[in-house]
């Protein structure tokens, strides 16, 4: 294993020795590589104004992507190229950046860099976004970028012309270059780092992540850091031994086993890898997963992740638990499967042993009649973690219930099946008659909390409108259509279901 950090800073090579483990890649561009375009606004990935671009190899390319630089750890750098804003301008602005001057983009600017590398992103995804039409993607795509001057209108207008035509500029050009130089750092072994006592490691292989995690049973595992960068920026944790997972390439796999019947998901995909599968299958997770944090964050955080850290409010348990998927545990002694609902125990507390890890989440292809649907409510559309997380799945006999399975986040502990209510259900007529007696029903399946996200008997009474929005859903031509101001529209749902 070595000991230093190899990265394409721009395009120059950056070999980085004898530093903390845990310093972020924000921290390491304003204070040491004295690269101060980049801004801390929020240091949880969430405004956006620290947003970089990565460059990984891909193949025979490179694909650029936008990340968080206050959350994301310089380790996890090594071998890639690192895009800053002080790298566009040379003689002349960028075309991105001249078209931000040219439509009045930039207020106070402080925003400014990270609205200048999310387009930067977009504009080498090789992707056309002609005129108006694309504007939903456009808002979609710098929903992670914050603007407290309310400058949007001039930025959108921006994107609509750098994004109508193929890029040319430099990155474009040196392609090649590029791939070379990354080529010529790429490692073959892993990576060891050691600083004031604390450790980082990045195998290479599964059969090393699971000989690490048998020698430190201990350890952080660390993905996408969309979690853990918290710890470390807003918690100051110190983490003693860190193990990155991104690197190894059977975490990565995302195959469709059409012999079990089954989409295998590798614990280090990311949202945005995820997404197009995952939606051509089951095109109900699109509303679910395009408001998980932003396009920074779907980038770098995984489906593995989210599960493996426990969480009662996690995006993703609620639907793959609805739609029966599995999950599979890895170690040094081999692999054992156990339903996903099960791996949550309590709060804080898994079914996971020392030296174990999450390999693979196992989802089952869809069967012809199931009608599936995912509901997030939280208190903004985009960037928040829910207050609660509804998901279902049905299946009908003409109008009798053959299959129902009903799970919520955010009702208790851990995401939870609604069992007493789907007993009700399970056999009986799909009416609002049953509908009504199930959502009375649920009052034995939880007892939710108040916290500052939500009361106890708002999320009660928002689950058990969920449930009546999904019957609606179910038994009308038009789906209740929720935007932005959904919250009102589901009560009004679940009012005019009881009246």
């Amino acid at each position: 294993m070595s000991s230093a950090v190899r990265l394409l800073l721009g395009d120059r090579l950056v070999e980085v020795r004898d530093f903390d483990p845990q310093t972020t890649v924000l921290d390491w561009l304003r204070l040491q590589a004295h690269r101060t375009g980049s801004k801390e606004g929020c240091a949880e990935g969430d405004c956006g104004a620290c947003t970089v671009v990565l460059g990984e190899l891909q193949d025979d390319s490179i694909r650029y992507r936008a990340i968080n630089a206050c959350i994301t750890l310089l380790a996890t750098l090594d071998g890639k190229q690192l895009i800053t804003v002080e790298d566009l301008a040379s003689d002349d602005l960028h075309p991105v950046q001249q078209a931000l001057v040219d439509h009045h983009g930039s207020q106070c600017g402080f925003c400014t860099p990270g609205f200048v590398m999310s387009l930067f992103a977009m504009a080498h995804e090789d992707r056309r976004i002609p005129g108006e039409s694309g504007r939903a993607i456009i808002d979609e795509g710098l929903a992670g970028n914050l603007c407290r001057c309310t400058g949007y209108a001039p930025i959108v207008r921006a994107a609509q012309e750098i994004l109508a035509e193929p890029v040319d500029d430099r990155f474009s050009r040196n392609h090649q270059q590029t791939v070379s130089a990354l080529r010529a750092i790429e490692r073959q072994q892993g990576l060891q780092l050691e600083y004031q006592g604390r450790r980082f490691y990045s195998p290479r292989s599964m059969e090393d992540l699971c000989r690490l995690l048998a020698d430190h049973p201990d350890a952080v595992l660390l993905g996408g850091g969309t979690d853990i960068g918290l710890w470390i920026s807003k918690q100051q944790r110190i983490l003693s031994t860190l193990v990155y997972t991104a690197n190894v390439p059977e975490l990565h796999r995302l195959e469709i086993n059409q012999e079990q019947a089954r989409l295998e998901i590798g614990a280090a995909v990311s949202y945005s890898d995820a997404m197009d599968t995952l939606c051509a299958l089951y095109p109900d997770f699109r509303p679910l997963l395009s408001r998980i944090g932003a396009v920074q964050v779907r980038n770098a955080g995984t489906i593995g992740g989210n599960i493996a850290n426990g969480s009662p409010i996690g995006d993703m348990p609620p639907p793959l638990i609805v739609l029966g998927s599995r999950l599979v545990l890895r170690s040094a002694t081999g692999r054992r499967e156990l339903d996903l609902e099960d791996y949550f125990i309590e709060y804080g507390k898994q079914d996971i042993k020392a030296g174990e890890c999450v390999e693979q989440v196992l989802l089952p292809l869809p069967e012809a009649d199931i009608q599936f649907r995912v509901y997030k409510l939280a208190k903004r559309f985009d960037q928040d973690i829910c207050a609660v997380c509804a998901a279902f799945a049905l299946q009908l006999d003409g109008e009798t219930v053959r299959s129902i399975r009903i799970c919520y986040g955010g009702m208790a502990e851990v995401p939870a099946r609604a069992r007493e209510t789907e007993g009700v259900l399970l056999g009986a007529r799909w009416s609002q008659e049953t509908i009504g007696q199930a959502m009375a029903a649920m009052a034995k399946d939880f007892q939710p909390l108040s916290d500052w996200r939500a009361g106890s008997e708002y999320r009660m009474l928002a689950s058990q409108n969920l449930l009546q929005r999904f019957f609606l859903e179910t038994t009308i031509a038009e789906p209740v259509q929720v935007g932005r101001s959904g919250l009102d529209s589901v009560l009004a749902v679940g009012a005019a279901g009881r009246s």
